[in-house]
């Protein structure tokens, strides 16, 4: 597709609003499926640790 524009290359036929929203859920989401692992790794490893400690009392 070929846009005169910048401007309308955002507006996008006024469609715009819900492509670029799509675009960004999408971001979000990938994001979340990066960082949520992450997160759950460092949980995961901190209860391991504290039941190794709790283990050799």
């Amino acid at each position: 597709m070929f846009f005169d524009s910048f401007t309308e290359f955002m507006h996008m036929g006024g469609h715009g609003i819900f492509v670029w929203l799509s675009y960004g859920i999408t971001c979000l989401i990938i994001a979340q499926n990066f960082v949520a692992p992450m997160l759950t790794r460092k949980k995961i490893i901190k209860d391991i640790e504290r039941q190794m400690r709790r283990e050799q009392k």
